[in-house]
């Protein structure tokens, strides 16, 4: 009895000792990946480049708020994280922050109090990106933005998310190697996986999850990475496989849907609103090209096509066009409800308008898994970013007031199984916590 006890109480000092060690032994930080001239200077706009190519501003500025400021909160599995404020105010925001602290927090996300940030911080990517960007975002930040005084709400999770100092195990075992290595021989190429696996940091957003919670792989030699996941209970979609949009829209249409919102195909909503508004339509032609093209090599499909029907050849109307042409006052709830209130801008072929409204036929929001954008979006609306080259706003109504649970989700289950749509029904109760949750 007297040895299990010894056994036991070494175990539990073990134990401690561990704990100690992983929250009070210093955490080395990254060194900077790559050489760059001893007076470097970032050039003219090139600062304020990269910190659109990170998109700071979608997280870091809240709804109404200044710049940079802090204080949006963003939806985790554990709980609301509330973004910081990065303007350089010495006292509440990283106006006190050296080179070597901001990328510590950049490549490590570690505060400059050697506080953890939590992984909503997407510095799985941002620790591969350049030595001369993270001094170009440095200079940008600490001379190009107004300091605001601004004390944000804390983040308080529940318990052990509460506990920081854990995250430095998820990193050991989560964090990838730091740097971005060029692996295609093709300046242009190259330039795309840049983009998208460092400071557009697609993966944290369309990338699955592992049983840790790290992205499945950050770069393209990964699998698993853009192979969709999920945000704010909202679906990202999977961009690699053979279906899905960058592999079956030219690249013409590709191009347009990032810089402007929208194609002839399809409309941003949800967080990819942000992306686009604050990101993706100030990125250069030539940048836009690489991601573009980035995207496209790293697929299942084949370039793209977009298979038309010959001139002047009328594809036959699918059954559920048929249905809808008919106008039959005996059609089921879903359908009627579509000529009321979605036949007038989506028509009875689910096509759409090019570039004003989207198509709903093999639309990925609504064939999703997670029905939740679907919903918010019938629910509540939604409103195009004005970008430089489509400056309106478009917006579609929501239609919360008008329908009741039951309907909405009558609606909902005709969409996802109409045209060429082939996804399961949703059921009022779902609708009801999706309302309540607007």
């Amino acid at each position: 009895m007297k040895t299990l006890l010894k056994i036991i109480g070494l175990l539990v000092l073990l134990g401690l000792v561990a704990v100690a060690a992983i929250a009070f032994v210093p955490i080395r930080a990254t060194p900077p990946q790559g050489q760059v001239a001893a007076d470097f200077k970032p050039g003219e706009g090139q600062g304020e480049y990269a910190m659109r190519l990170a998109d700071c501003a979608a997280c870091h500025t809240a709804e109404g708020g200044k710049p940079f400021a802090g204080g949006r909160p963003i939806v985790s599995p554990f709980g609301t994280i509330w973004s910081t404020n990065i303007t350089p105010d010495p006292e509440t925001g990283i106006g006190g922050y050296t080179l070597d602290e901001f990328r510590h927090v950049l490549y490590d996300g570690v505060r400059r109090d050697g506080a953890h940030l939590y992984p909503a911080m997407p510095y799985e990517n941002y620790r591969m990106a350049s030595e001369e960007d993270v001094r170009a975002l440095y200079d940008y930040f600490m001379n190009g933005v107004e300091p605001v005084k601004s004390e944000v709400k804390k983040t308080a999770l529940d318990f052990p998310f509460n506990q920081r100092w854990g995250i430095r195990v998820w990193d050991w075992v989560g964090l990838a190697s730091p740097g971005f290595k060029p692996r295609y021989n093709d300046p242009v190429l190259d330039r795309g996986a840049y983009i998208v696996e460092t400071l557009g940091h697609c993966g944290a957003c369309h990338s699955p999850r592992t049983p840790i919670f790290a992205q499945d792989g950050t770069d393209g030699t990964s699998d698993g990475f853009l192979r969709g996941g999920e945000i704010a209970g909202w679906s990202a979609p999977d961009l690699r496989g053979a279906k899905s949009a960058p592999q079956l829209w030219s690249a013409s249409q590709l191009k347009a849907y990032l810089a402007s919102g929208r194609n002839n195909h399809s409309a941003v909503t949800g967080e990819m609103s942000l992306v686009v508004q604050d990101s993706l339509q100030y990125l250069t032609d030539e940048d836009l090209d690489a991601v573009v093209a980035y995207l496209r090599h790293i697929g299942d499909g084949d370039g793209g096509k977009e298979e038309l029907p010959a001139s002047g050849e009328k594809p036959a109307p699918d059954a559920t066009t048929a249905l809808l042409n008919s106008a039959d006052p005996s059609m089921d709830l879903g359908p009627r409800l579509y000529l009321d209130n979605c036949g007038a801008c989506h028509f009875t072929n689910g096509k759409g308008a090019d570039g004003v409204f989207p198509e709903l036929d093999g639309n990925s929001l609504v064939t999703a898994d997670q029905v939740t954008g679907l919903l918010h979006v019938i629910l509540n609306g939604s409103r195009l970013p004005s970008t430089r080259e489509r400056p309106a706003d478009l917006a579609m109504p929501g239609f919360g007031k008008r329908l009741s649970d039951e309907e909405v989700a009558a609606l909902a289950t005709f969409l996802r199984g109409a045209w060429s749509n082939k996804a399961g029904p949703v059921d009022t109760a779902t609708v009801a916590a999706n309302r309540s949750g607007s």
